[in-house]
């Protein structure tokens, strides 16, 4: 697909060099790394080109945003990714087609994912949003609360929680190595409430596989603490306006 897009391509080989690299330092089998591309504000064409280079998985953070998308790759293999805050009341829009929900912070936003996900017959793989950074304006379950939010989410026949998620504090200064730590512990206390929740075998519908953590600013950092889930954004697509 030539045009305006195919820089993609270019984008997508660097990304994967680079975390390559990454994996090496930290003695990791890069073929563990999931890769989301972060398509959000992107138009389709942009998406396309991305498919086009073997890129499945894109992460939508707006549902509206998703919907319009959606329809122009129903004759492709495609996986959608709801990677922002998702209101209980447009939960219906999305679970037909949707591949992954990696923000549920909330018993209510899970009830309601089982309850749409049973009523079209489905099943939804979702993960637990956890607020690692303790900033207000950041969705995501307490960390005090991760361990029961999972238990009670056990229970749903129509959920298969996969694993966990988190969005760590955004660094002012990518290069400053106090910001850096900062980062680095919110990934930790993720990585840390990830290997005890898969320890403790609760079974039902938990399969702890996906720490998704790490973003275009962040994801070495990610990689150094044990994420094999990255949602990469500007890395592929180019900065946003």
């Amino acid at each position: 697909m030539a045009g305006k897009y195919d820089y993609i391509e270019e984008n997508l080989i660097k990304l994967k060099q680079k975390i390559a690299k990454s994996c090496a330092a930290a003695q990791r089998d890069p073929k563990e790394i999931y890769i989301i591309a972060v398509s959000k504000t992107f138009p389709a064409d942009a998406v396309a080109s991305a498919l086009d280079y073997n890129q499945l998985d894109f992460g939508e953070n707006r549902v509206q945003e998703l919907m319009e998308k959606e329809p122009e790759f129903r004759d492709r293999i495609i996986h959608w990714h709801l990677i922002g805050h998702l209101q209980t009341n447009k939960v219906k829009y999305i679970v037909p087609f949707v591949f992954m929900i990696h923000s549920v912070d909330s018993f209510k936003l899970a009830q309601k994912i089982q309850t749409e996900a049973a009523k079209a017959g489905t099943k939804v793989k979702c993960l637990v949003q956890v607020n690692t950074s303790g900033e207000g304006q950041k969705s995501g379950c307490d960390p005090k609360e991760t361990i029961k939010l999972v238990k009670e989410i056990s229970q749903f026949e129509n959920i298969k929680l996969k694993g966990l998620m988190t969005v760590a504090k955004i660094m002012e200064d990518e290069k400053d190595p106090a910001e850096r730590e900062i980062v680095r512990g919110n990934f930790r206390m993720l990585k840390n409430q990830f290997d005890d929740i898969k320890n403790m075998n609760i079974g039902g519908n938990i399969d702890m596989k996906y720490l998704s953590m790490g973003m275009t600013s962040d994801y070495d950092i990610a990689i150094e603490e044990g994420s094999n889930m990255l949602r990469v954004g500007s890395a592929i697509f180019g900065y946003r306006d």
